[in-house]
């Protein structure tokens, strides 16, 4: 079993940067690709970024591409997703999920995702 603890998020203005992370525990996080969905009020859990095992292969939404970073540390055990130039839009509550492979046809997929964590809350600002 593998657990997820999400930790960064908070209340910030339109514009500014801000850094979710997700500490794994429970499996090898080497072996585990990683992702990042958002869940805003009245509205469906939707895709935002996935990095592979290796962290070689990274995928966007296009809502966050160019504005955001997902990124993983082995050694801690942790992804992170880096959001620059944030918007009202933003807003939501961040999920971290894992899976054992990340396949790109279900990349964006909720249900492909095995292991989530609790969520943490985003608000932006305007």
């Amino acid at each position: 079993q593998v657990q997820l603890v999400e930790s960064g998020g908070g209340l910030v203005q339109a514009g500014d940067s801000l850094r979710v992370s997700c500490e794994a525990s429970g499996r090898t996080f080497s072996s585990l690709a990683l992702g990042w969905f958002r869940q805003a009020p009245g509205k469906e859990r939707e895709f935002v970024a996935a990095i592979s095992n290796t962290g070689l292969t990274r995928y966007y939404t296009d809502s966050v591409k160019g504005r955001s970073t997902i990124s993983r540390d082995d050694a801690k055990s942790t992804v992170y997703l880096q959001m620059d130039r944030l918007k009202p839009e933003d807003t939501a509550i961040y999920y971290c999920a894992a899976r054992a492979v990340l396949f790109p046809e279900t990349k964006d997929q909720p249900g492909a995702y095995k292991y989530w964590g609790k969520g943490i809350q985003v608000t932006v600002s305007s």
